[in-house]
């Protein structure tokens, strides 16, 4: 043993530990006290967002085999932010909010999107009593000059890029509302609420968001109804950052992409969270998918 050990000091001390930890000392796999945190958009109201992304947290743990946590944040940029300095690990990410984060932090990664992401739709929505009328195409946006319009958040794909962008092929700027500006409510649900309420005479919003209010009851159709429904673009997508096969193990990323891509609406649980999210399942999705949003957000100063 005296001659052992004196070889083992020539030749270091790393070698020296790795014969002591063999005498039964306890070393913990590389992801036992990681936790993974993920995040989203604060697209809908507080309370839905805490029951999907907790529900989602809970699945993913028992399956990944990792403590998983979802970690609310104020606002869009907020989310951006969190991913860049790593205090999320996974984000739900909008169209533009998504470019914003992987442009911010290199070697990110798109993992996964709903079917109806890949088409994704906003409506245009009026109270009842602004006397606007069901529009037929792009050009009848025009009818919504001198109107109180307000958008979701500023950083929103299908509650203000996409729905500017598509106001500004009919000519129409936020300086041409009443006011002299758009309004910005900060979500999807808060957007249906003003419109219904006359605060505002019109407003856009995610579709599958609008589907949801209407099937729970949330939609007075004699106060608010849907004027126009926009042409199909890329949005909503799950975003990872780089560094997760260092910290969880190698493979991890690709493991966490299957749970995610595996979520049947067979199981009961899993089900449930994909209702959640308005999704029959998740698909796989590419960066080149989100392209022509990265050119409208250049466009509208929203991307530098």
């Amino acid at each position: 043993m005296t001659h052992l050990l004196m070889r083992v000091r020539k030749k270091g001390a790393v070698v020296l530990l790795a014969l002591f930890c063999g005498q039964g000392a306890t070393v913990l796999p590389a992801n036992a006290q990681a936790t993974l945190r993920i995040g989203a958009i604060p697209d809908q109201n507080p309370e839905r967002l805490n029951r999907r992304y907790g529900q989602l947290a809970t699945e993913l743990s028992d399956q990944l085999k990792v403590s998983v946590r979802y970690v609310p944040v104020s606002n869009y940029p907020a989310a951006v932010s969190a991913f860049r300095t790593g205090s999320l690990d996974l984000v739900w990410f909008g169209g533009l909010t998504g470019i914003q984060a992987r442009l911010q932090t290199p070697g990110a990664q798109v993992l996964a999107q709903r079917a109806i992401d890949a088409k994704f739709n906003s409506v245009f929505i009026a109270n009842t009593s602004a006397g606007l009328q069901p529009i037929g195409s792009i050009d009848g946006l025009k009818s919504l000059k001198g109107k109180r319009f307000t958008f979701g958040s500023e950083s929103s794909t299908s509650g203000r890029l996409m729905p500017q962008h598509f106001l500004a092929q009919a000519g129409v700027t936020p300086k041409q509302f009443a006011g002299g500006q758009a309004g910005f409510s900060g979500s999807h649900d808060a957007t249906i609420a003003l419109v219904q309420s006359g605060s505002y005479q019109a407003g856009a919003v995610s579709e599958p968001v609008w589907n949801v209010a209407v099937k729970n009851g949330k939609v007075d159709p004699n106060k608010v109804k849907v004027i126009w429904k926009t042409p199909p673009f890329g949005n909503y997508h799950w975003v990872v950052r780089p560094n997760l096969d260092q910290r969880f193990g190698k493979g991890f990323t690709t493991k966490l992409q299957k749970t995610i891509l595996g979520l049947t609406p067979t199981n009961e649980r899993q089900k449930t969270i994909l209702e959640l999210f308005a999704a029959k399942r998740f698909i796989p999705a590419q960066e080149s998918q989100y392209q022509p949003i990265e050119k409208v957000g250049r466009q509208l100063g929203k991307i530098r």
